[in-house]
């Protein structure tokens, strides 16, 4: 029990250190089931005996082969296999089964080795790939509102209106709040003139939010001059957009022609939608150059000539106060009248210097520039960068490959001197696989330790462990009869939760095969009896787990307190990749543990008393 314990929680302990936010949002899994299952060994070692005692009084002889907890390891001398003549149907049908694949242990590996191999290359053709986290149903969404224009504050505020007025009366809004700016927010692209949020009625008096959100892409089809995104809610941790490609160049010039070639090739990828970018917005920048040397000639220096612009553009500040009926300070500014403030003014204007009021055309010249948006750097080098959606569906990870493939073949005209970085949710993904590799191996290590100290046999701790591998293919045998893509984070979590699961039934069942060997019996029937004796605890074990998880598995959301069942809603969505991964494995792997682990351990005597001859012929 200890053994079995120790391992499960083996394989749950590198999840403590996974880095970065994922680690933080996923810490919570691992440390509530390592404090349940300490809880659950107290129980087990010490409650359920002292209660046992207590419901239980008289004694209870040990005498026979089925009397008694413990005394069906004990075999009769006279008559070994006495124990294997009264068995239900179920079991004998099972031993007869097992007494085959007993004489043939070595085919019964390699039809495992085959089944493995052949359901990796069935998952590789007709698997649905790779996700990195599941697509969760959203409570509210984003409209992104694009144009690609110099508008001032009233004609952006008009344009989000018209859009305003398409979606109002939906009915399955509950709120909608829209906001028109300058700048809408830091992470946004440039050409944002403003937002739409969104905010769906509950989920189960509603269509799904992709059907609600491809609506309002029809409605709003025939604006012209903008561009509407609909962005849902992110159900993962990466924020943005999931494809999110970063161009860098040490020299900037070759940043905007490079984004626009790889946006084109975007273009023509099917399955992407709501490609963005951030390349600056077109307009004009007026710059100011003023002549130092005749403002000092006539007496006047920069800040009197900036107080005097600042009268025809923003005000100049005076100070602040907080109405009554404010949350927030509002400041005090003077400047010219609305009529009075253009660039025509500039020209009219004058201040004031030693000489009296001057025009300042005698020392300031107006010069049109190309308006410069935000300027991005990594690592201090300029960047620019590309993002985009993709369709219902539709994986980000098949769609990244596609990308990466087309910059490969050179169907994208990209100066050799800016460098492609794909960011985003492939980035996450990486790194999250990453960790995920090395958690499963740093999990099988400890394993092996704890396995190796409880048998004193390498061979054996070898055994469970091959017994983790074979179980993945029960992981993609689930996900395919559920069309599910594998999961990185929570598939991936599956398979280390799995780890620590199939090795229980292994530890009771070669437990249990070297207590019958200790007394005497050979290898083959040692293994019929402990077939026998454990596939009642290993069934019952796998049964139980199964039907625990298969509410998570058919997406059942039971609410007991107001006596209703829901089936695929939001919250059961997060586990349904985990807890298929847990139940495909395992049932697949009990199959294994049962008729597999018999044969090897068949094998591995054959093997040994086959060393041992060649040892005792070459001595």
């Amino acid at each position: 029990i200890m053994a079995s314990t120790a391992t499960t929680l083996a394989a749950f302990l590198p999840l403590l250190f996974w880095p970065g936010i994922m680690g933080q949002f996923m810490k919570y899994l691992p440390i509530t089931l390592m404090v349940t299952l300490g809880a659950s060994l107290l129980m087990a070692l010490l409650f359920v005996p002292a209660v046992g005692s207590l419901l239980r009084s008289g004694s209870t002889s040990v005498v026979g082969a089925n009397a008694g907890a413990g005394a069906d390891i004990l075999v009769d001398r006279e008559d070994p296999m006495a124990a294997l003549r009264n068995l239900n149907p179920y079991t004998r049908a099972y031993i007869a089964f097992v007494r085959r694949a007993l004489g043939h242990p070595g085919k019964v590996l390699g039809l495992a080795v085959v089944l493995l191999s052949a359901t990796y290359g069935l998952y590789s053709v007709y698997g649905r790939g790779l996700e990195f986290f599941p697509a969760i149903e959203p409570v509210q969404a984003v409209l992104n509102i694009h144009s690609r224009g110099d508008f001032s504050v009233n004609e952006r505020d008009a344009l989000v209106r018209q859009v305003e007025a398409r979606v109002l009366d939906m009915p399955e809004l509950e709120s909608v709040y829209a906001r028109s700016s300058l700048r809408v927010g830091g992470e946004n692209d440039e050409d944002i003139i403003g937002q739409i949020q969104l905010r769906f009625v509950d989920w189960s008096i509603r269509r799904p939010a992709e059907r609600i959100l491809q609506e309002v892409r029809e409605r709003t089809a025939d604006l012209a001059g903008i561009i509407i995104e609909p962005q849902a809610q992110e159900s993962g941790l990466t924020q943005g957009k999931p494809i999110q490609i970063e161009l860098a160049s040490a020299r900037p010039a070759l940043l905007v022609p490079a984004v626009a070639a790889l946006r084109a090739g975007l273009d023509r990828v099917a399955g992407l939608v709501d490609i963005t970018d951030t390349r600056p917005i077109p307009g004009i920048d007026w710059r100011m150059e003023i002549n130092r040397t005749e403002a000092a000639r006539f007496g006047t220096d920069i800040a009197t000539i900036g107080s005097a612009i600042q009268l025809t553009t923003n005000g100049i500040m005076l100070g602040d106060y907080r109405p009554d009926d404010a949350i927030e300070e509002v400041d005090i500014r003077v400047r010219f009248p609305e009529a009075q403030r253009h660039l025509g003014q500039l020209e009219r204007l004058r201040v004031n210097s030693s000489q009296g009021y001057v025009p300042v055309g005698n020392f300031l010249t107006r010069v049109p520039a190309a308006r410069v948006g935000n300027l991005q750097r990594t690592d201090g080098i300029r960047t620019m960068s590309i993002g985009a959606d993709v369709a219902e569906d539709v994986l980000v990870d098949d769609k990244v490959k596609e990308i990466q493939s087309l910059l490969e073949r050179g169907e994208v005209n990209i100066d050799p001197a800016v460098t492609v970085n794909f960011k985003g949710e492939d980035q996450d993904q990486r790194e999250a696989e990453e960790f995920l590799s090395r958690a499963f191996m740093a999990a099988l290590f400890l394993m092996a330790i704890i396995l190796v100290t409880q048998f004193n046999s390498f061979y054996q701790a070898l055994l469970i462990l091959t017994a983790v591998v074979f179980s993945t293919v029960g992981v993609l045998l689930g996900l395919l009869v559920t069309d599910q893509p594998f999961g990185i984070v929570m598939s991936g979590i599956g398979v280390i939760s799995l780890a620590g699961i199939v090795v229980n039934n292994n530890i009771v069942l070669i437990d249990t095969y070297n207590l019958i060997r200790a007394q005497g019996l050979d290898a083959f029937n040692a293994a019929l009896l402990t077939c026998a004796q454990r596939l009642r605890p290993v069934m019952l074990t796998t049964i139980t787990t199964i039907l625990g998880l298969m509410p998570m598995v058919l997406g059942m959301n039971i609410d007991l307190i107001g006596r209703s069942i829901e089936i695929g809603g939001p919250s059961t969505q997060w586990w349904t990749q985990l807890a298929t991964a847990v139940a495909g494995g395992l049932t697949f792997a009990t199959l294994l543990t049962l008729v597999l682990t018999p044969c090897l351990l068949v094998l591995g005597d054959k093997i040994g008393m086959g060393l041992k001859q060649e040892e005792m012929v070459s001595s």
